[in-house]
């Protein structure tokens, strides 16, 4: 059955379900993966969310604002949009075909005011395990 994600334009993409689901174990900041060996680097994948505050989120958050501290509303809207950005992205590298991430990076570029994009990014690659 097909999955469909969304590639970087906003593009639909339909591309087979891989079998066997990637791992958050094998999708990493850095540039290997201990007890894997690379086999096949697959090339960039990413994942990209645009999010704008609500009005409603606005006047919540200028209330919290006014105590200091964590202002929670603020905070959940950020890890939704990191959390959305990060599963597009392994959407994306299953679309491949890779079973890991490596290089995995994140982004954030106000486009205007109230309104940011939420970029994941990492290079894709097949990976297994060191004999």
């Amino acid at each position: 059955m097909p999955v469909a994600i969304r590639a970087a334009r906003a593009t639909l993409i339909s591309v087979p379900q891989l079998k066997a689901p990637m791992q958050d174990a094998l999708i990493t900041t850095a540039f290997t993966l201990p007890g894997q060996r690379i086999v096949s680097n697959l090339g960039v994948v990413r994942g990209i969310t645009v999010r704008s505050r609500s009005i409603v989120g606005n006047f919540f958050g200028g209330i919290q604002s006014l105590f200091g501290g964590n202002i929670t509303i603020y905070t959940t809207l950020c890890e939704r949009a990191r959390a959305d950005a990060y599963q597009l992205m392994c959407d994306h590298a299953r679309a491949m075909g890779a079973n890991a991430i490596i290089g995995m990076r994140y982004d954030a570029t106000d486009v205007m005011a109230g309104i940011t994009e939420v970029l994941c990014y990492g290079t894709a690659v097949i990976v297994e395990a060191e004999a």
